[in-house]
């Protein structure tokens, strides 16, 4: 802003022996406002647009579909005001048969926007990656507890990007004998980070959740 305060000091030294009437006045008053809008108008086109924005998250839903059958185990978490202060809510526990196994999609919703953050994480798959974790001993296969402490633990990733690493909306589970845990799931968003190695510590979180899991 200086620059143009030293132009207006100049313009007015210069034409202050010329001005004799209001209408000279108002002439170069015009000037000078043209200008200061031309100005501002240069500074608004170098303001860089936001890039890589957190997703606004409301909704999460798990949906185990049962293989072989047409049971669908849904366990929800939801956020009613978005980014306002009330904190996303654990609704339903998830209750899943001994010795089954299970095909589980995430979905993840903006219900306040009415947008569908899973479509857009489909679409932006090599910047996302979901890390997943649970209490050792409830499922078989993936055995472990899950890669959030290592990455290098079993996950049965369904879905990749185009890179062919994992993103995490589709994952296959088989669980073991009855027993009682927790579920955790992390979504990060990690542009140009994003690797076979990269771990939940690297990047934004989008959502970090832990439901109670048992299985019955």
């Amino acid at each position: 802003m200086k620059l143009v305060e030293i132009l207006v000091f100049h313009l007015f030294t210069a034409f202050e022996s010329l001005i004799r009437t209001p209408v000279q006045i108002e002439k170069l008053i015009l000037i000078i406002s043209f200008i200061l809008s031309l100005y501002v108008s240069c500074n608004d086109d170098d303001v860089p647009p936001a890039e890589n924005e957190e997703e606004i998250i409301t909704d999460v839903i798990l949906s185990f579909d049962a293989l072989g059958g047409v049971t669908t185990i849904t366990a929800r978490a939801v956020d009613p005001d978005g980014e306002g202060p009330e904190s996303i809510q654990i609704l339903d526990d998830i209750v899943l048969e001994p010795n089954k196994t299970y095909h589980l999609k995430i979905a993840l919703e903006n219900s306040v926007a009415g947008e569908s953050i899973t479509d857009e994480v489909a679409a932006e798959a090599a910047e996302h990656l979901i890390f997943l974790a649970w209490t050792d001993g409830l499922f078989s296969d993936p055995d472990g507890n899950g890669n959030i402490d290592n990455r290098a633990d079993p996950i049965n990733y369904l879905d990749q990007d185009s890179d062919g690493l994992p993103l995490g909306l589709e994952t296959l589970w088989t669980t073991g004998e009855i027993g009682a845990g927790n579920f955790r799931v992390v979504l990060k968003h990690q542009p140009g980070i994003k690797s076979s190695s990269s771990t939940v510590t690297q990047g934004e979180t989008d959502v970090d959740l832990i439901w109670d899991l048992r299985v019955e």
